[in-house]
């Protein structure tokens, strides 16, 4: 009888796992103007904490306790200067577009002329189908949410910053022993090393594909060159989807400049090749070495996440997913699903690590 009872006992642990899962992804998906606020703000507060530790590595004389303001600073200062270049390239593109008015008439007659179309469309003919004045109403509401929840945000941030030190202490309180209090510090840092290196590896292969972006586009001359890479380097932290987008969009733009299909063939060929290479051969295996999470995972956590809460899901799948791992490897009734979450079956360190 109790041999009988063993895997009853599993298996209620199991489907009660499983309903666990499910009704935290209904909370997640429900509450999602609440809770991505303070994700992304809790994200960001670990990565301005590497910031701090890896400006005191580097930089002997500088303090822990001024580590952490500068490394905020730093932060804005990279934050602004990224927004001022996408805002000054982007009033320069949409200038230039107004002059690209003969070549897309020209490749619109080209296209009418292959698919062998009798009517013959012009640009006005396409903004009065498209009517874009429509969408702006949407646009302006988009751009106000973000504004608003970018404020939250820092707003979060800023009290997560504050209250560090309470939270360490609530954490040395709850510990009942000072083997617990070792294991749940240990947890902290596996998710904090964790978050780290999926920064690293984002940021190291998204240079990979910029710079390349960036030289190939510099060499055939195609305008805001260093627009289109910077654009791809950041739509690189969004695994898969970024990646479509850095391949579509410069090819698009090439062939509005030049009116030739040529040089925007030319980039679609090397830009689908660097993320084919970088995406399948060198990516896979830092993830795999770095974070232990497994390549199909990332992909499903990215579908996942991304249905739940649209794009910051998609930007936060990976990060999300390996956290999950870690927790769930802490526990006799779930280690299983962290094990299948793993890339090499052992979820309890990380790739390498001991």
């Amino acid at each position: 009888m109790a041999d009988l009872a063993a895997p009853s006992s599993t298996v209620e642990r199991n489907c009660l796992l499983i309903l666990v899962v499910i009704a935290s992804a209904v909370v997640a998906y429900v509450l999602a103007d609440i809770l991505t606020p303070p994700a992304l703000a809790l994200f960001m507060a670990i990565v301005i904490d590497s910031f701090a530790r890896a400006i005191t590595r580097r930089l002997k004389w500088v303090s822990r306790a001024a580590a952490i303001p500068l490394a905020v600073v730093l932060s804005i200062l990279l934050f602004g200067g990224s927004l001022v270049v996408i805002a000054e390239n982007a009033a320069s593109l949409a200038a230039k577009l107004a002059t690209y008015t003969p070549q897309l008439n020209d490749l619109l007659a080209r296209g009418a002329h292959l698919v062998h179309a009798h009517n013959v469309p012009t640009m006005t003919d396409v903004l009065a189908w498209l009517n874009p004045a429509k969408y702006l109403g949407d646009i302006a509401k988009s751009v106000q949410g973000f504004a608003s929840n970018g404020v939250l945000i820092l707003i979060y941030l800023g009290f997560i910053l504050a209250s560090k030190r309470g939270v360490e202490r609530k954490l040395i309180s709850l510990s009942k022993s000072r083997t617990e209090r070792q294991s749940a510090t240990e947890v902290f840092l596996r998710i904090r090393d964790s978050v780290e290196q999926y920064l690293w590896v984002q940021t190291l292969t998204g240079l990979i594909i910029g710079g390349v972006s960036w030289l190939t586009m510099a060499l055939i001359g195609l305008d805001n060159a260093v627009f289109w890479a910077f654009l791809i380097f950041i739509a690189s932290y969004v695994p898969i989807i970024g990646g479509a987008i850095g391949i579509l969009a410069p090819p698009l733009f090439a062939m509005v400049q030049f009116g030739e299909f040529w040089q925007a063939g030319l980039i679609a060929g090397v830009l689908a090749s660097t993320h084919f290479i970088v995406g399948n051969v060198i990516l896979p295996r830092m993830q795999g070495d770095s974070l232990n999470i497994d390549p199909v995972v990332v992909l499903l956590s990215l579908a996942f996440w991304g249905a739940i809460w649209g794009v910051t899901g998609m930007f936060l799948s990976t990060p999300l997913t390996v956290i999950a791992m870690v927790i769930c490897a802490q526990f006799e009734g779930s280690r299983w699903l962290a094990v299948i979450l793993s890339a090499n079956g052992t979820p309890d360190r990380l790739s390498g690590r001991k």
